[in-house]
């Protein structure tokens, strides 16, 4: 496969790993529709979203550099959405004096931050463990 080719499927790869990832995360965050709060202005729920869109094409980007063929890049796509799940419930365990979603949907662009950031981060550590 030439590299224009194989460039663009890396990026349909990309595409349908973060619309998978990101209806994922409209599943499990019941206290609000991500799209619905978004198209209100609610920034804390953008801040949230695009930290994980970012996080997951961390991974997957990390993944492309370092993966032999596009299954093993799609493996770990489906593996960095599943970290990412993962880091959302640890964030919100760690911040028991209040609901992330609750805050989230309250637009506390603090908290919005916070979980950008988690999502970032972890994606950076995720991403370089990828061999």
């Amino acid at each position: 496969m030439g590299p224009y080719l194989l460039t663009f499927v890396y990026f349909i790869v990309a595409v349908i790993t973060v619309l998978i990832g990101l209806y994922i995360f409209e599943l499990i965050t019941s206290k609000y529709k991500d799209w619905d709060e978004i198209e209100n202005g609610n920034t804390a729920v953008a801040l949230s979203i695009g930290g994980k869109i970012i996080g997951i094409c961390i991974i997957l980007s990390f993944s492309i550099y370092h993966s032999s063929d596009v299954l093993d890049t799609i493996i770990w796509g489906a593996y960095g959405v599943l970290l990412q799940l993962i880091a959302y419930y640890l964030f919100d365990f760690m911040t028991r004096k209040f609901s992330v979603e609750e805050k989230l949907k309250q637009g506390n662009i603090a908290v919005g931050i916070a979980s950008m950031s988690v999502s970032i981060g972890l994606a950076f550590v995720v991403g370089a463990s990828i061999t």
